[in-house]
């Protein structure tokens, strides 16, 4: 018997976008001592002669700032679940993306612990377009330029580093999943037990067989509660096409209360939008925060075009999760 909560909830996790987004205590701008600590850990890394990802903690010192993203990401697992560092001294670097990503690098070991993203095993990938369609069912959204619906992704944490932001367009988006949650037994509570039930996901040739076919051995719940935590994992294209590759069509029912998740947290009085510049780091907590992305136009120079650096993170001492949702892409659970 699937346990469904029934009762609104309430903390710092739970928000609406119009009235976050009068709060910028969310945003943390480094100061120029914390700029010239990020530059010398980069220096530092490079005289030693690491390689990117060939290096850890001890390897990138942060004295002041190492402190702060160590409370920040608590913040972000047990507070609102989001937090956007600023300031980061990318026009350092030019277009040398290699130190670009070292950086990031560097900063993500003060933060938790990089797991690998695709079948590839990227730990950290580029979102950019690379001019794919993503209506092809294996066509993933971060290299397209195409707008993409509020999803979670299968980690804790997701990290985006902007490097350039677009000509137009490309804001990112968020909703809270506690606050979405707390619309839908509101207005739809006859959703609810579907979506506490879970559906199998397609995991597109990204789960540990490789396999185009394979699909989440468990049903994974949209929404539950665990030892005191609520999380939310959700992907409505997974969904369905992994309802059908294992001939299981969702029902009308189902796939309505599937499409209500992305609907409610793109409502007005729901969503964040926000804008990204360059040096931004924008952390998300997957199990408390749902993401989006507007459509882009970007510049027709090659060496403006818009490109994020993204990580996936687990957290150390992270929430308790169930078995059956922390296993996403069928490697166990947390697993990449």
């Amino acid at each position: 018997m699937v346990e469904i909560l029934e009762t609104a909830l309430e903390g710092p996790a739970v928000w609406k976008g119009p009235e976050i987004s009068q709060d910028t205590s969310w945003i943390e701008p480094l100061d120029d001592i914390q700029v010239k600590e990020v530059i010398a850990a980069v220096d530092h890394v490079r005289s030693a002669g690491k390689e990117l990802f060939r290096f850890g903690k001890e390897d990138f010192p942060l004295p002041t700032l190492g402190p702060r993203l160590e409370a920040i990401i608590q913040e972000v697992e047990y507070g609102r679940g989001f937090a956007l560092l600023r300031g980061l001294p990318v026009a350092e670097f030019g277009s040398d993306y290699e130190t670009l990503k070292i950086l990031y690098w560097g900063l993500a070991q003060h933060l938790g612990t990089p797991i690998t993203q695709n079948a590839r095993g990227d730990l950290i990938s580029e979102v950019t377009d690379l001019g794919y369609d993503k209506s092809n069912a294996n066509v993933r959204g971060y290299v397209t330029k195409q707008a993409g619906p509020f999803h979670t992704d299968s980690c804790d944490v997701v990290g985006l580093m902007c490097v350039h932001p677009s000509k137009e367009g490309g804001k990112s988006l968020l909703a809270s999943s506690g606050a979405v949650f707390n619309a839908i037994r509101e207005e739809h509570p006859e959703y609810l037990p579907v979506l506490f039930n879970g559906f199998h996901y397609d995991l597109r040739g990204e789960g540990a067989t490789g396999d185009l076919n394979e699909v989440t051995h468990n049903r994974i719940p949209v929404f539950c509660y665990h030892e005191g935590f609520f999380n939310c994992r959700y992907n409505a294209r997974s969904i369905l096409r992994g309802a059908i590759k294992i001939g299981e069509d969702l029902s009308e029912f189902e796939e309505t209360a599937v499409n209500c998740v992305r609907e409610f947290a793109g409502r007005d009085d729901l969503r964040l939008d926000m804008e990204f510049l360059p040096g931004d780091i924008q952390l998300n907590n997957n199990h408390a925060v749902l993401h989006s992305r507007t459509a882009f136009e970007d510049w027709p120079e090659a060496e403006r075009k818009r490109r994020l650096y993204r990580l996936w993170l687990t957290i150390p001492n992270g929430r308790p999760l169930p078995e059956n949702y922390a296993d996403r892409l069928n490697t166990g659970p947390r697993g990449g």
